[in-house]
C-alpha cells in the first residue's frame, strides 16, 4: 500500500466511475482498475460494489476511503510544514467564500494581501456554505469564509466584520420616499429570496422572523444579481448585503435602498480552518488583512440610500461616490 493508491481510491469514492476517477489522477483506466484490486487483495475486503454503470462502496470501503483522506491530508499538511519553513508567507492558500460574499469583498482585499504577501499564490474557490464546509474537513481548502453561526469542535473560528443589510425597493415603492425604516415595517411586506442551499438564504429568513413577515411565495432567484434585477423590475422588494451595494459594483436604475434605524440586521463574517492546520500562523496574519478593511465599507451613507431617484443626477452621485 502506498500514498499513490489512497489517491486512487479517494479519487473513485468521490466520481463513483473508473473513468473520471482516472482522468482525475491523470492515469488510464485500466491502471486505476489495477491498483484498486490489488488494494483490495492487500486488504483483504471488497472496498467497491461494481454494477454495469456505477460503483459504490462497500460499507468496509466508506470507512477505509475516509482514513485515506485523513492519511493523505496530514500528508498535505507535511509538505506544507516543510514550505512554510524555508518561507512562512510564500506558498499557496487554497480560501473558500460562498458566492453572495466572494465576488463584493474580494475586489476591496485583494490588493491589500498582493501588497502584504507578494509571493502568496491565492487560490480562490466559490461554493455554497456546505460545500465549503465539506472540502475543508477533506482538506481540499485551507481556509473559508462563512458566515456565523458555525457548530463545528474541529474548526477554528476567527471573526471579521460585521456586514449590515439594506432593504432595496423599486423606486415606485412606497417606501422610495424615504431614507430608512424600523425592521418591524417589513412585516407589511414579503421579500423576494435566494434558493435553498444559499446561506444568504437563511440569514434573510432570520431578518424575516424578527420582523414577522416572509417570502414571497413563487419565486426563488439563483444569484444576488437575478434578486437585483427583479427588484428593478418592479416585481418585489429584497435584502442586499452592504458590500453588494458599494462601488465597484454598478449602480442599479431604479432601485432605491433603504437602511434600518434601529435592530440593525447584519450578518457576521468569519476566517475559519481546521485546528490541526500547519498554517493556523500564517492564517491568522491573512485573517488581520481582512479585519483592516475601511469601516465605511460596512457603514450606509447618503449617496449609496438614495439610488437612481434621478436619472439626471446620477453622473453626479457616482463621482461623490468616488
Amino acid at each position: 500500500m502506498n500514498l499513490r493508491d489512497l489517491r486512487y481510491l479517494v479519487a473513485l469514492a468521490d466520481h463513483a466511475h473508473f473513468g473520471r476517477a482516472a482522468a482525475a489522477c491523470f492515469v488510464s483506466q485500466p491502471t486505476l482498475s489495477t491498483q484498486i484490486r490489488k488494494l483490495e487483495e492487500e486488504l483483504g475486503v471488497p472496498l467497491f460494489e461494481r454494477a454495469p454503470r456505477k460503483v459504490m462502496l462497500t460499507p468496509a470501503g466508506r470507512d477505509i476511503a475516509e482514513r485515506a483522506r485523513r492519511v493523505i491530508g496530514e500528508v498535505e499538511q507535511m509538505k506544507e510544514v516543510a514550505r512554510r519553513s524555508q518561507d512562512p508567507e510564500a506558498g499557496t492558500v487554497r480560501l473558500g467564500m460562498f458566492p453572495t460574499l466572494g465576488p463584493y469583498l474580494l475586489p476591496h482585499v485583494v490588493p491589500g494581501i498582493r501588497a502584504r504577501f507578494p509571493k502568496l499564490e491565492l487560490l480562490l474557490v466559490e461554493e455554497k456554505s456546505d460545500v465549503l464546509l465539506a472540502r475543508l474537513r477533506e482538506g481540499k481548502l485551507d481556509a473559508g469564509l462563512l458566515a456565523l453561526p458555525l457548530h463545528d469542535d474541529q474548526l477554528h473560528v476567527e471573526f471579521l466584520f460585521e456586514e449590515p443589510f439594506l432593504l432595496a425597493v423599486p423606486e415606485t415603492h412606497p417606501l422610495a420616499k424615504r431614507d430608512s425604516l424600523a425592521l418591524k415595517e417589513l412585516a407589511n411586506q414579503r421579500l423576494l429570496l435566494l434558493e435553498d442551499g444559499h446561506c444568504l438564504r437563511d440569514q434573510a429568513l432570520d431578518v424575516c422572523q424578527m420582523a414577522g413577515t416572509g417570502e414571497m411565495s413563487g419565486f426563488q432567484a439563483t444569484s444576488l444579481e437575478t434578486l437585483r434585477q427583479m427588484v428593478a423590475a418592479n416585481v418585489g422588494v429584497t435584502l442586499l448585503p452592504m458590500l453588494a451595494i458599494k462601488p465597484p459594483v454598478a449602480r442599479s436604475e431604479n432601485i432605491h435602498l433603504l437602511g434600518f434605524r434601529d435592530s440593525r440586521p447584519s450578518r457576521q463574517i468569519a476566517m475559519v480552518w481546521r485546528k490541526s492546520s500547519a498554517m493556523s500562523d500564517f492564517l491568522l496574519k491573512l485573517a488581520q488583512v481582512f479585519r483592516e478593511l475601511p469601516a465605511e465599507l460596512f457603514t450606509p451613507t447618503s449617496d449609496l440610500v438614495a439610488v437612481a431617484k434621478k436619472p439626471s443626477s446620477k453622473r453626479g452621485s457616482e463621482q461623490r461616490s468616488r
